[in-house]
């Protein structure tokens, strides 16, 4: 309704002067006429110039006074025609009203002061603060005498009025057809196409915010515990290497190369490359002599270790296939002592360096009260199990 007023009234009229007249003029609230005034410059329908005017409002005192009079008025109608004591004029007026209407009327000379006595000296007096508030109240144009009576009183305050007066913007129209978002198929075969305005599209404008999802239990445990070892003086060994060699995944581990797990079942093997070209010859053939007829104590496999298996690429099946590389790298340098994830090398190691270690690790998870167990595992030796007591879950775990 208050855009179609606006465009409408600008069709048969060069400019809106005033949008506050406007407002009154058609029933439409100055606020809403604002919004739309604001919305359809934004598109050009309308050039819209600020108008600024300077207008008069009342105080918190001077709505008081426009409801109840002035002190001045309150105070001569409640004093009788034969005169009040000061003490009782206070007390009916309270100290305020009493204080102002006392200054304001012997001003004007309306009351006469005793020393205990307050008596009238005129017969009738008019309000005027008050009939000038209330036209003040009601938007009419006041002198500047009185104007400044007010002020001095601090009855009104300047209150800046804020509006617009209207031209036709260049894509004026008498009336703002809705843009199009797309063009679709009964745009085309009806030719309505050409009769649309469509909407520009902002290519600098963001999307929406993606909402991000939450760390599971086991990564926030697992940062947890790598948080644990970089402190305790670990590195982490490069294990972004996901396809591996079958040498480093198994032989170099010393698994036989019959054993199931290099099955196609169990394995990805990788079609292009298939094969690595990139391996140590001389402990390609170290590895192979332990396969074959053992050594170190290793009385090996006994079978006929075939390079061709250990040239096959695949998705690397486990982390270990890591530490065959690092304890290569090592043995190739001058030796260097190395904290790695899953990997101690140094020399004079023993079991009770194990320990001192694991202890540390479970102290700083709250677990002190460690206790080891023995135990068989095929590819460590010696092998044990650990169990831990926590003090705050009051429960023991086996690690």
């Amino acid at each position: 309704m208050a855009e179609e007023a606006v465009l409408g009234f600008l069709e048969h009229n060069e400019q809106i002067k005033d949008s506050g007249e406007f407002a009154v003029e058609k029933g439409i609230s100055h606020e809403v006429i604002v919004n739309v005034i604001k919305s359809l410059n934004a598109f050009r329908f309308v050039d819209a110039q600020d108008i600024k005017k300077e207008r008069w409002q009342l105080t918190a005192e001077g709505e008081t006074y426009a409801a109840s009079g002035s002190p001045e008025f309150q105070l001569f109608t409640a004093i009788p025609p034969e005169g009040i004591s000061r003490v009782e004029l206070q007390k009916k007026l309270g100290d305020s009203v009493f204080k102002i209407g006392c200054q304001q009327a012997i001003k004007n000379k309306w009351v006469e002061m005793g020393k205990t006595q307050v008596s009238r000296k005129v017969e009738h007096v008019d309000d005027n603060v008050k009939a000038l508030l209330i036209k003040i109240n009601d938007g009419e144009a006041l002198n500047q005498e009185d104007i400044d009576a007010l002020k001095r009183r601090k009855l009104i305050s300047p209150q800046i009025w804020k509006g617009y007066s209207v031209k036709k913007g260049p894509n004026y129209a008498p009336e703002r057809r809705k843009p199009a978002t797309d063009l679709n198929r009964e745009n085309l075969q009806s030719g309505e196409w050409k009769e649309l305005q469509f909407k520009e599209l902002n290519f600098l404008a963001k999307g929406f915010p993606i909402e991000g999802g939450h760390l599971h239990p086991l990564l926030k445990v697992r940062r947890q515990m790598q948080m644990i070892f970089l402190q305790m003086g670990f590195e982490e060994m490069p294990t972004n290497n996901y396809v591996e060699s079958s040498f480093w995944n198994f032989d170099a581990l010393f698994q036989p190369q019959q054993h199931p797990a290099r099955d196609s079942h169990d394995t990805f093997f990788l079609r292009e490359p298939s094969t690595t070209k990139m391996l140590p010859e001389d402990y390609v053939e170290r590895v192979k002599r332990i396969h074959e007829s053992g050594g170190h104590g290793s009385r090996g496999y006994g079978y006929d270790w075939k390079r061709e298996e250990a040239n096959k690429n695949l998705l690397r099946t486990h982390t270990t296939a890591v530490s065959s590389r690092m304890l290569y790298a090592f043995a190739k340098k001058p030796f260097e002592a190395k904290r790695y994830y899953r990997l101690i090398c140094d020399r004079g190691l023993s079991l009770g360096d194990l320990q001192g270690v694991l202890h540390d690790f479970f102290s700083r998870l709250g677990m002190s009260n460690l206790r080891f167990k023995p135990a068989y595992n095929p590819y460590t030796e010696p092998s044990m199990e650990i169990f831990g007591y926590h003090e705050g879950l009051k429960n023991n775990g086996l690690k």
